[in-house]
């Protein structure tokens, strides 16, 4: 994610981070050069047939329609996984305070609340596709991580791990009911995140929406040489490439909102919120909280 204050106008068209001119240059590069060679074809060899504008105005609202939809559709998955791991850094927090309040002995919450840290850095690794092993030493043990790991899903297997804890605590009389039952709604809360997060992740946008809205983009971009022949002459090359960047522009921003947990330049900060649980984690047991986790060339992973 991109965390730096908005560029100043001068450099407002320089500013490459975070943009997606370089994955469409090639694209508008492509448009701008057909449009070049149909004017030369029709001033020089052939006079070729024209489009009304008219016709690519209302073609270029139905686009416009197509596109609009789709960027919210991907806004909101992305807003969404947001407000998820929000959830989850919450319930974590939560779960310091009542392991506190329900949990007498310090060294049971501590191993209670590490396999909540454990949890949100193997939830991290499913949804994409890391290697956590390293994140999860100093929380849990070598054999406890392996064990985890094995699991088809690891993340559920930390829940599972915390129930049973919970559950030895409220048989030993440890934990009395209301404080168990306090405990497993957090966890039921942090379980339903995490099936929130899988279903995002596994569930992308419809194809049939990326395949209209690609091939009628790409439609357009090449028939709209055809309507500027005669209305801007050879400023015709510098029009079409506009278009393009705006509506090819919005696919490229729309692929990559569409899965918000890719390791990408607007994607999630999971490592930065994984940080955060580890913080909260750490203050929750008297413990020195690491530093918090700082971006790369404005960019928060």
């Amino acid at each position: 994610m991109i965390v730096r204050d908005p560029p100043k106008a001068l450099n407002l068209f320089f500013v490459m981070q975070g943009s997606i001119v370089p994955r469409i240059a090639g694209r508008i590069v492509g448009v701008a050069v057909l449009t070049a060679a149909v004017l030369l074809v029709d001033q020089h060899i052939v006079p070729l047939p024209r489009v009304s504008i008219a016709a690519m105005g209302v073609f270029g609202i139905a686009l416009s329609l197509f596109l609009g939809f789709r960027n919210n559709a991907a806004y909101d998955r992305w807003w969404e996984a947001r407000k998820l791991w929000g959830t989850m850094i919450a319930d974590l927090r939560n779960l310091g305070r009542q392991l506190t309040i329900f949990v007498p002995e310090a060294e049971d919450r501590r191993k209670i609340l590490s396999l909540g840290v454990a949890f949100s850095h193997l939830h991290r690794g499913f949804l994409r596709n890391a290697e956590v092993r390293a994140d999860l030493s100093g929380w849990i043990d070598e054999t406890r991580a392996q064990a985890l790991l094995a699991k088809t899903n690891p993340a559920d297997a930390a829940l599972r791990a915390m129930a049973e804890q919970i559950s030895t605590l409220s048989n030993s009389g440890a934990v009395d009911g209301f404080g168990k039952m306090t405990l497993s709604s957090t966890l039921s809360s942090l379980a339903m995140a995490q099936a929130g997060c899988e279903r995002i992740a596994t569930t992308p946008l419809p194809f049939v929406y990326s395949l209209l809205v690609r091939r009628t983009t790409y439609l357009y971009c090449f028939l709209l040489p055809f309507a500027l022949i005669e209305a801007t002459n050879w400023f015709a090359p510098v029009f079409t490439a506009a278009v393009a960047y705006v509506f090819f522009g919005l696919q490229a921003v729309t692929n990559e909102l569409e899965l918000p947990f890719r390791n990408v330049q607007n994607g999630l900060p999971l490592d930065a919120m994984c940080r955060i649980i580890e913080r909260s984690a750490c203050e929750a047991l008297d413990q020195k909280p690491p530093p918090a986790w700082p971006p790369q060339r404005y960019v928060l992973t």
